[in-house]
């Protein structure tokens, strides 16, 4: 493969954004490396992770193989949570499964006065997310922890905010896309049809949201009823579902 061809299918496949990364790059790249990365491309391997950079809610953040890459319909999220807290002073927001941190961070962003702790149990995506938290300068707003759904490491805390875009593929599910086999399983599949992290969520959180709080749970197609009845089941109240740009419900708001 040439190394003019190599680019080419390099900017054709990633769109112009992929392409002036890659030519300004270019120079500090070999020619072996912008050759592997074209057959990168050709095997499916998504743009995101071949440049470690995806585009989030106006921001770019950096994402590798130990990450979810970023994705378009979770900025619905985003959205839902800003719609209710986006003018209020002194929130506190908590990310479980923060991965990049694409979730918390674009919230501190665009929120005047909002401080937050991004948890999640994979090593690898907390150093991802602690990068993105120094790229974007909100160390002072921004703590990232270890901890899990169920045990989330912020003991003695209380929030307003709970926010999460947690595993919820079940195993077996045919709907998945080729990409998803480059992104790490943790983020992806959950037991129990896909419901696992939303019971642990539902559990744990009930100890860390303050009066007057809420939770926002992105959550896959044709799930809400059964998250609903998760929920329900906890003594949670379901406030309202939110649908993405497709029209399909992507993110359940319940409080105490």
């Amino acid at each position: 493969m040439e190394i003019n061809q190599a680019l080419e299918i390099l900017s054709n496949a990633g769109g112009p954004h992929a392409a002036r990364i890659i030519v300004n790059r270019y120079d500090r790249m070999s020619r072996l490396s912008v050759m592997r990365a074209a057959r990168q491309l050709r095997h499916g391997v998504p743009v995101a992770k071949i440049i470690h950079e995806k585009w989030f809610y106006g921001l770019p953040f950096y994402t590798n193989r130990h990450t979810l890459d970023p994705r378009p319909d979770t900025e619905t999220l985003v959205e839902s949570v800003l719609r209710d807290w986006k003018d209020k002073q002194d929130v506190q927001i908590l990310d479980l499964g923060t991965g990049t941190g694409c979730i918390l961070i674009s919230l501190i962003c665009n929120m005047s006065h909002a401080s937050g702790v991004g948890v999640d149990v994979s090593r690898a995506a907390l150093r991802v997310a602690k990068k993105n938290v120094k790229n974007m300068t909100v160390c002072s707003s921004v703590r990232i922890e270890r901890g899990t759904f169920e045990h989330p490491n912020v003991y003695g805390e209380k929030f307003d905010v709970i926010v999460s875009n947690p595993p919820y593929v079940a195993r077996g599910d045919k709907r998945v896309n080729s990409a998803a086999q480059f992104d790490p399983e943790i983020a992806l599949y959950a037991e129990n049809n896909g419901l696992r992290a939303y019971e642990q969520i539902a559990r744990s959180a009930y100890f860390l949201l303050k009066s007057g709080g809420r939770i926002y749970l992105e959550i896959g197609a044709g799930m809400s009823r059964a998250v609903k009845n998760v929920f329900n089941a906890f003594g949670w109240k379901f406030v309202r579902a939110d649908k993405d740009l497709s029209g399909k419900i992507r993110t359940l708001v319940f409080s105490l």
